[in-house]
């Protein structure tokens, strides 16, 4: 595996690729740090400090974590990238309903051009609802963040409100589509899906300090109930049994045989190949859990409010059950998980259509009749793959708190072991490794794995043409100086910060 990393800077055009990738997401990470125009921080690190070791926040964690931290800083990109992916996915849906986006999509590039330019202007959309809800929360953190005093935190909006309302909203807007830009330059010009790489690299973010409580828990001042050697090699082992878990699940696929009948197209004899058909166990991806983990926490917030205002304590205690750590709220997770995987395989995956495609092309699968027997087959594996995937989703998004509750794990620590952000890192992970592995075998490097499993179990190699034009030495060598200026630049503000404080 050393030598694929070596061998990955041997070729120009993957090594411009990687620095290239490296550079833009460096800038994402500085959007996420640098605050707000007349917002204090500090106030809002302390309070979701508190959250956080009280185990509490689960709907401010969750989206902080796909904000890289962003939220927290009340950063300019605060809003990340969310705001985009939720324009995709709602438009990915209507697709599969509304007949005029189904016919732009299958009218090739340019109708796939007008989807992306809708996708904009509906991201442009939700970031100024989302910005203007997420602003006027500040103003009044007490209707955001349950618990937050004022008085014992702090102002977080220092300036005056009106003002700070208009050029936030227009920053974090401006923030987004410069991360959504960020993500299409990645995809086109660098390595892996922009998009999901940022997301990522926000989640691993986090990985200094999951480090830093790690090691408090085996080595804590004198006093401190620490963890001993045997603690810490069962916590070893399970982080590498989920994470192989997980990358099994992700990989796994049900190959469906397909034998192409012999066509006579004049002189020439077309077909008699045998193929597959590559059906994937977790086909929805990590989806369900995001929907299902939304669902669950707004109306939480929504009648725990709305209980302590009316004084009714009946909707006080239903909102309770709805918390993390009740058997309730696990049981409604899974339920949800497992509706959402059905409707998602539902909406995207079409067993008629790969049917008469099939047999539109002299395809069939052995023993089954091609046409609406065919559906059927595709059909009846596809339900019983997506309920394996759904209970394997299940257990990956509830284990992490089965460690925070019930073995008082941190949970900076917790949610390394599964949940949404490890499903999103590793199937990210292993994508990109794929991409790079490509490269490799087409200039005859090995690859991570000299035997090819990466790309024989991913179904094939991932197509160059999907890729845009590399980056030029130029450009790459210009984007690192900028970005090298700025990191050196921020590095000489932190050493003065630490010597003036001393």
């Amino acid at each position: 595996m050393l030598s694929a990393f070596t061998n990955s800077l041997k070729i120009p055009e993957l090594r411009q690729r990687i620095f290239y990738t490296l550079s833009l997401l460096f800038i994402a990470r500085v959007a996420a740090v640098v605050p707000l125009p007349g917002l204090d921080p500090a106030p809002l690190k302390q309070f979701f400090a508190d959250q956080t070791a009280a185990g509490e926040g689960a709907l401010v964690g969750l989206y902080n974590m796909f904000t890289g931290g962003a939220l927290v800083q009340g950063a300019i990109g605060a809003l990340g990238i969310m705001p985009y992916i939720s324009a995709s996915i709602i438009f990915q849906l209507m697709t599969a309903v509304v007949p005029t986006l189904s016919r732009l999509q299958q009218e090739g590039d340019v109708g796939r051009q007008k989807l992306t330019q809708y996708t904009r202007y509906a991201t442009v959309l939700i970031c100024l609802v989302q910005g203007t809800l997420l602003i006027l929360a500040l103003e009044n953190p007490a209707r955001l963040f349950s618990g937050f005093d004022v008085n014992t935190y702090g102002d977080i909006v220092i300036v005056s409100k009106a003002w700070f309302l208009v050029t936030s909203v227009i920053i974090m807007t401006a923030g987004t589509m410069l991360l959504m830009w960020l993500g299409e330059q990645i995809t086109q010009r660098g390595i892996g899906n922009g998009v999901s790489l940022l997301i990522t690299v926000g989640i691993l973010a986090d990985v200094p300090g999951a480090v830093q409580a790690t090691y408090q828990l085996f080595f804590a001042p004198v006093g401190v109930q620490t963890l001993g050697l045997p603690q810490g090699f069962i916590m070893f082992a399970l982080f590498i049994l989920v994470t192989m878990g997980i990358v099994m699940v992700v990989q796994g696929q049900r190959k469906i045989p397909v034998q192409y009948a012999k066509r006579v197209v004049g002189n020439k004899v077309m077909g008699g190949q045998s193929s597959f058909m590559p059906l994937k166990v977790n086909y929805s991806g990590v989806m369900p859990v995001i929907f299902a983990s939304a669902i669950l926490m707004f109306p939480q917030q929504i009648l725990s409010q709305l209980g302590a205002a009316l004084e009714l304590d009946f909707l006080v205690d239903f909102a309770n059950n709805l918390l993390r750590g009740d058997w309730f709220y696990y049981a409604s997770f899974g339920l949800l998980i497992l509706f959402f995987s059905y409707f998602w395989v539902s909406v995207m995956f079409k067993p008629i259509q790969i049917a008469e495609d099939l047999k539109k092309y002299g395809g069939y699968i052995p023993g089954v009749r091609p046409g609406e027997p065919t559906a059927k087959f595709l059909d009846f594996i596809m339900t019983r793959l997506t309920l394996a995937g759904a209970i394997f989703l299940t257990f990956i998004a509830v284990f992490p708190d089965v460690l925070l509750f019930e073995l008082n794990v941190p949970q900076r620590i917790a949610i390394f072991f599964g949940g949404t952000g490890m499903l999103i890192t590793v199937g990210v992970v292993l994508d990109t490794m794929r991409q790079i592995e490509t490269f490799l075998l087409q200039r005859h490097y090995d690859g991570f794995l000299k035997k090819g499993r990466v790309r024989a179990r991913s179904g094939g190699q991932t197509r160059q043409g999907a890729l845009g034009d590399a980056a030029s030495q130029e450009a790459v060598t210009k984007l690192l100086t900028v970005v090298g200026s700025i990191f050196f630049f921020g590095i000489a503000i932190w050493l003065w910060r630490q010597y003036s404080g001393q």
